[in-house]
């Protein structure tokens, strides 16, 4: 617990540094900010972008309907953005500008607007971005790593442990519910999550955990649920089981087939709660208890600092598993996203980790360990 303490305390003065130097943005911060990448990246010269409380506003006609999707995707990126918005004209309501802009407005001037047809993620086949972001803390959240755990208990093979995952979310299609801000897509998520050990001659792969579901999600502007139906199965390597040829080591023929669901929150300012669980449907070996709980809270810093293109992110989550007699795993991640970093659309986040509870590793499930770390994460 001395670690989580030391970790929790250094979070704590990331974040108070960050409120330090962070630079607010305000409205007229975003609408300067939008209107420069529209110029530059779509050649679009708006003379007055419309941004109440965080929400831009564009108008219907001021650029070709085809690129509306992602144009809005782009611009919902800006730091401080709540929603994107595409709007036919018919009332006013008082806005702000870029300052930057040669029609100068100030805060009391109105434009006309009215009848706001909210502008979502893209819909379709194969669209890009997800409804449900992915949880940052999670060691089993399909996603492409690089870390280095050190562990500080006695492991099932040394205490220098090389992580690495290879995983995505594809979501296959995307549509709307009516006409309303809901949104739903389906798709496929897998992943493949592989353990070595640094310390011995060649690497030795320890563990590999194979994880394949098909999910569906739902969105409704800050509320997002995530449900799948999943396998995995979990696999020790040639090198760990010559080791122990003569040992009283048993493998565990692990696979399982379940179900579980996720509800998340996000609030203003880079806050998000979530939870949800789930349960096995077919096991093996049968005796595996069936329930476990997830749930955490993030942070990702809606403010960037003023001297580099990165952005504080902290983030917790914890598990009970019933065949663990309900024992909480935690695991926090913290440190800073490059926003200019990014293949895919997903950023390059340099995350200090911090792990108690059962191995998140398949075959090794009943132990604990204890471990520290840093690795390399990209996420969207």
């Amino acid at each position: 617990m001395r670690y989580l303490r030391l970790i929790a305390i250094a979070g704590v003065l990331l974040f108070n540094a960050v409120i330090a130097h962070a630079v607010p943005p305000n409205d007229a911060y975003i609408a300067g900010y939008a209107t420069s990448m529209l110029k530059y990246k779509w050649n679009l010269d708006i003379p007055a972008i419309v941004v109440q409380n965080g929400v831009i506003i564009l108008p219907k006609d001021s650029f070709n309907h085809s690129d509306s999707s992602s144009i809005v995707q782009m611009l919902a990126k800006i730091p401080g953005v709540n929603e994107v918005k595409i709007t036919e004209v018919t009332a006013e309501v008082p806005v702000a500008t870029a300052p930057s802009q040669p029609i100068q407005q100030d805060a009391n001037q109105t434009i006309a607007i009215t009848k706001t047809d909210p502008t979502l993620l893209p819909t379709g086949l194969l669209p890009s971005g997800h409804l449900f972001k992915p949880l940052l803390a999670d060691p089993r959240w399909a996603h492409f790593s690089a870390s280095y755990h050190h562990f500080l208990n006695d492991n099932f093979e040394g205490r220098n442990i090389g992580a690495v995952s290879f995983g995505e979310t594809i979501p296959f299609y995307r549509g709307n519910i009516g006409r309303s801000l809901v949104q739903w897509e389906a798709g496929l998520q897998a992943g493949v999550f592989s353990d070595f050990n640094l310390g011995a001659p060649s690497t030795d792969l320890i563990n590999t955990d194979f994880i394949a579901s098909a999910y569906s999600s739902v969105r409704a502007k800050q509320f997002s649920a995530f449900g799948r139906i999943y396998h995995q199965s979990s696999h020790l390597g040639d090198e760990f089981l010559l080791r122990r040829i003569n040992s009283t080591f048993e493998r565990i023929n692990l696979s399982y087939e379940g179900a579980d669901l996720r509800l998340s929150y996000e609030f203003p300012y880079g806050m998000r709660i979530y939870g949800g669980g789930g349960g096995l449907f077919h096991k093996e070996p049968s005796s595996l208890e069936v329930w476990m709980a997830q749930y955490g809270v993030e942070f990702r810093s809606p403010w960037r600092l003023n001297f580099a293109p990165i952005r504080p992110i902290i983030a917790a989550d914890l598990k009970n598993f019933q065949e663990n007699n309900w024992n909480t795993d935690v695991s926090i991640r913290g440190g800073i996203e490059f926003d200019n970093l990014q293949v895919l659309n997903r950023k390059l986040q340099i995350l200090v980790e911090y792990f108690n509870g059962n191995s998140p590793s398949g075959q090794f499930l009943r132990n604990n360990v204890e471990y520290i770390g840093v690795g390399a994460h990209y996420h969207f």
